[in-house]
């Protein structure tokens, strides 16, 4: 083997592992994250979580990503450690698919349509339709196909490439000796462990495995204990990911490496004592690709089948590993920032969900916070007052650690759907926390009245009911529409903006007429306009969110020309305006007292 033929192999290798990453990433996209959140609503049963694992793992191409993923569900308290172990057997399955597609090339008949189903035959069209897509399509989603097809392709000539270049390996008796080596069971076990260790993926390295049998000179004697090690070797992903993780994350991954370790040994044992018995004849030969696949999924198969049953004892054996605190015992759910774990970053439809969660559940807070303070100012209570500066703080964190994590996630490859979504909740949490400010700021209005003893009249509460209950429908509307995506509830926003703005010009009005009449004081009204001010600012910032959701379509963000041509152009909107004006009329102003 010359210096030509390694750069070749080492190309070709290098191919390989790109084209799986490309079509891997592909396939998410075109997915969508459905599969990532499936995995979210997972009942406890065993079963359902073993095939969801496998699905799941066959759609990503990686058990590695899928366990790390569930990793990081526990980590966030999403999923309970119960269901983790399902999903990770059902990943170890899962990942058998890719060695059944690799195991295509190797396919012999002179027959025309079997040589159809050959990869080196189908993946050149499949290069032509990719590269069509990706240069000629409209559709994001015909482009993601691309991706696959050329992922695909690449994937194929990679491994192709590799089986060349190894092919002469065959005349060279030191690689066939240090093959035979690999026969000894813990030697092989110890190289397919390390392989698959450094390149992180066990798709990868059985694919590898699956080349070098084109020499010839990898029997099964070889093959099998190297799969083994392969299994194993894949385990190092998760466990690095769960490095700083909580205990119940890292007991995830243990159960991933205990599972391997566990199934490992007993296949290795029960196999290797019936071949000392009964020989089987096919230890000897030389290994195919599909032979290679066969191996692979029989020993997954096998282990699901041998530890399933015993799913809780691998959960105490990890938690066994793994010991708990006396404070640490007690399990939380999933709640705010927990739900914004690194991990996620690498799969980013699914950490457009999560971010969606968090800024949905900052939002619901904004509005219970408004809701509170508007309370307090007919009957003050000391506590809720407590209540809404808690709810300020909590919205602050929101608003740092999902700003942060959403940058991020901007630095990812999205689609056009996540690409709107992180859109909107950049521009709407600044929004959102600019409100809870107005909520703290109306509470405290509320406790100067308190304090100094001062009250409303009759009718300057009358006409104050009047508006917030104005606000508390337009924060309501603002939140519903960012929860739902929903551009009608969005677009009912703005008239009821508009009436505030008019309520607050009216409202003054009337506290100046029975201000000069001698009915009211200054630090009444004082304190009148500081509430009036927060609830039209309050309005303001619900518009900002309304707009944004209706405009990220467009990929535009001029708030200001969107709203002057939607209030001079919009017929719509005058009628909703003119309702609006009506639902939130003020009593008839007969009276000036105070």
């Amino acid at each position: 083997m010359d210096f030509f033929s390694i750069l070749t192999l080492l190309g070709g290798l290098a191919l390989f592992l790109y084209g799986m990453n490309v079509m891997g990433d592909g396939l998410e996209k075109v997915s969508g994250g459905k599969m990532e959140k499936i995995l979210e609503t997972l009942t406890s049963n065993p079963l359902k979580a073993v095939g969801l694992g496998a699905a799941v793992t066959a759609v990503i191409q990686s058990s590695s990503a899928t366990t790390v993923m569930v990793v990081g569900f526990v980590n966030s308290g999403i999923m309970k450690l119960s269901q983790a172990v399902g999903v990770i057997m059902g990943a170890n399955i899962g990942t058998t698919i890719t060695s059944w597609i690799l195991s295509l090339s190797g396919i012999q008949s002179d027959n025309f349509f079997i040589q159809l189903f050959k990869p080196t035959t189908f993946s050149p069209v499949l290069a032509l339709v990719g590269v069509a897509f990706l240069m000629f399509a409209k559709s994001e989603k015909k482009k993601d196909i691309g991706t696959i097809f050329i992922g695909f392709a690449v994937l194929m000539f990679g491994m192709e490439s590799m089986s060349g270049a190894v092919k002469p390996l065959a005349d060279v008796p030191e690689f066939t000796g240090i093959l035979t080596r690999f026969s000894n069971p813990i030697l092989g076990l110890l190289a397919g462990m390390i392989l698959t260790a450094v390149i992180q993926s066990s798709s990868a390295s059985v694919g590898i495995l699956q080349a070098l049998c084109v020499t010839g000179a990898v029997g099964y004697s070889a093959a099998i204990p190297i799969i083994m090690g392969q299994n194993i070797g894949t385990c190092i992903t998760a466990l690095l990911s769960a490095i700083g993780a909580k205990k119940n994350a890292k007991r995830a991954a243990m159960v991933h490496l205990y599972f391997n370790i566990i199934g490992t040994v007993v296949f290795m044992v029960l196999f290797y004592a019936i071949n000392a018995v009964v020989q089987f004849p096919f230890m000897n030969q030389a290994a195919n690709a599909a032979g290679i696949a066969v191996v692979h999924t029989t020993f997954n198969v096998f282990a699901t089948l041998l530890l399933l049953p015993f799913s809780k004892v691998l959960e105490k054996l990890a938690i066994l590993t793994i010991r708990d605190k006396e404070e640490d015992k007690k399990e939380t759910e999933a709640t705010g920032m927990e739900l914004l774990d690194s991990r996620f970053l690498d799969k980013p439809a699914l950490a457009v969900e999560q971010s969606r969660r968090v800024a949905v559940e900052m939002a619901n807070k904004v509005k219970d916070a408004i809701n509170t303070s508007i309370g307090l100012i007919e009957h003050y209570d000391s506590e809720k007052a407590e209540q809404v500066l808690a709810e300020e703080e909590q919205v602050d964190c929101y608003e740092d650690g999902l700003g942060t994590y959403l940058v991020k996630l901007s630095q990812k490859d999205l689609n056009v759907k996540d690409s709107h979504d992180l859109s909107i909740m950049l521009h709407c949490i600044g929004d959102f926390e600019r409100i809870s400010d107005h909520a703290v700021s109306i509470m405290r209005s509320a406790k100067e009245l308190y304090e100094k003893n001062l009250k409303f009249s009759d009718e300057a509460l009358a006409e104050l009911k009047v508006i917030t209950k104005a606000v508390e429908d337009v924060v309501e509307a603002a939140v519903k529409g960012f929860e739902t995506k929903d551009e009608s509830i969005a677009r009912s926003v703005e008239p009821i903006e508009e009436v505030i703005d008019e309520l607050k010009i009216e409202l003054k009005n009337r506290h100046v007429r029975r201000l000069r009449n001698g009915n009211c004081t200054i630090e009444q009204g004082f304190v009148l306009s500081d509430i009036t001010a927060s609830l039209e600012r309050v309005a303001d910032h619900c518009s900002n969110v309304a707009v944004c959701i209706c405009q990220v379509q467009e990929d535009a963000f001029d708030t200001h020309s969107y709203l002057e041509k939607m209030k001079k152009n919009s017929v719509e909107f005058q009628s909703i305006t003119r309702v609006a004006r009506a639902r939130y009329a003020l009593p008839s102003c007969i009276s000036v007292k105070n």
